[in-house]
C-alpha cells in the first residue's frame, strides 16, 4: 500500500513540474473530445428529430360520399374498420365533412377568400398511421384498388422518405467524424505525452542506472497520462453539455425542430468519453515510454563493467 501512496505522490509531484506540458496535454484531449462528442449529439439531435418527423399520419384517403353515385350508406364505416385490421396500419380514423370544414377553417383563417366556398365540398377522409413508413406504396394500392369509394388517396410518404434518406447519410457522416476524431485524439494524446517523456528522457535514464525496474518507471507516467486524459475529457463532456443545453433553451420557440437532448444520452456517452480519455492517456503513457525503455536498456548494456 505504501509503494502505490508513493507512485501516486510522484505522479502528482510530476504533475506540478511540469504544469505547461500537463495544460498541453490536457488541452489537446479536451479540443478532440469536444469535437468528437459534438459531432456524436449532432447526429443524435437529428436521428431523434427523423423519428419525431415521421410520426402522425402517413396517408389520407379521400372518400366519395356515402349515399350517393352508388355508394352505399354503410361505406365509409366498413372501409375504415378494413382499414384498421390490415398488418401495415398501426391506427386509422375517420374525419367526417364537418370536422373536415372545421380542420379547412383553421388552416386558411388568414386568407378570407378561401372561405368563401360550398362546406358541402369538403370530403370526408380517412387518415392512417402506418407501422412503417415504408408500407405506403402497399396500402396506396390497396385504397387505389377501391375506386367507387376512394375519390383520391395523398401520401406524405415520399417526402418523409427524403428526409429519411438524408437524415441517414448524416448519420452516417456524424459517425463517422466522431469515430475519425476520436482516433485523432488518441494519437494527438500519445504523441503529447510522448513530448513529455521525452523531456524527462534523461530522468528515464537515470532511474535505469540506478536499478529501478521498467514497471517501477512506468506506473507514475501511466497515472500522469490517465489523469491528463481523464481531466480533459471531463472539461470536454462538460462544454458540450452546457453549450447543447444553451441551445435546446434557446430553441424552445422553435417547434419544427429539436434541439434537446436527453440526460440518459449524455450520461451513457459522457462515461464511455471519460474512460476514453482516460485509457487514451494511458496508452499514449506506453506508446511514448517504450521507446525510452528501451533506449535506456541499451545505454545500460553498453555501460563498460569495473574490472
Amino acid at each position: 500500500m505504501s509503494r502505490v501512496i508513493f507512485l501516486f505522490r510522484e505522479a502528482m509531484v510530476s504533475l506540478r513540474r511540469n504544469l505547461l506540458v500537463v495544460f498541453g496535454a490536457i488541452l489537446a484531449v479536451f479540443i478532440s473530445l469536444s469535437l468528437a462528442f459534438g459531432a456524436l449529439v449532432v447526429n443524435e439531435i437529428l436521428r431523434v428529430n427523423t423519428l419525431a418527423w415521421q410520426e402522425g399520419v402517413h396517408v389520407i384517403a379521400f372518400l366519395n360520399d356515402a349515399g350517393a353515385n352508388g355508394v352505399p350508406a354503410d361505406a365509409h364505416d366498413s372501409l375504415l374498420s378494413e382499414v384498421r385490421a390490415w398488418d401495415e396500419v398501426e391506427d386509422a380514423f375517420y374525419v367526417d365533412k364537418s370536422k373536415a370544414w372545421i380542420e379547412y377553417l383553421e388552416i386558411f383563417k388568414d386568407q378570407p377568400e378561401l372561405l368563401e366556398i360550398d362546406p358541402s365540398i369538403l370530403p370526408a377522409s380517412i387518415r392512417i398511421e402506418l407501422k412503417d413508413i415504408e408500407f405506403h406504396s402497399s396500402v396506396q394500392f390497396r385504397l387505389d384498388q377501391n375506386a367507387l369509394l376512394v375519390r383520391q388517396v395523398s401520401t406524405a410518404a415520399e417526402s418523409i422518405e427524403q428526409l429519411q434518406n438524408l437524415s441517414s447519410i448524416l448519420n452516417v457522416l456524424g459517425l463517422g467524424m466522431a469515430v475519425v476524431l476520436g482516433l485523432s485524439a488518441m494519437v494527438l494524446i500519445a504523441n503529447t505525452i510522448r513530448l513529455a517523456i521525452y523531456a524527462r528522457r534523461d530522468e528515464v535514464s537515470i532511474m535505469k542506472l540506478v536499478g529501478a525496474s521498467n514497471w517501477f518507471i512506468r506506473v507514475p507516467f501511466l497515472l500522469e497520462g490517465m489523469i491528463e486524459g481523464l481531466v480533459g475529457a471531463a472539461l470536454a463532456v462538460f462544454a458540450v453539455w452546457l453549450g447543447t443545453n444553451n441551445l435546446a433553451r434557446a430553441g424552445q420557440d422553435f417547434s419544427l425542430f429539436r434541439l434537446d437532448v436527453s440526460d440518459q444520452f449524455f450520461f451513457q456517452w459522457g462515461l464511455v468519453f471519460l474512460l476514453f480519455g482516460a485509457a487514451a492517456g494511458v496508452l499514449g503513457s506506453l506508446l511514448g515510454l517504450s521507446r525510452y525503455l528501451r533506449d535506456a536498456d541499451d545505454e545500460g548494456q553498453n555501460v563498460p563493467q569495473g574490472v
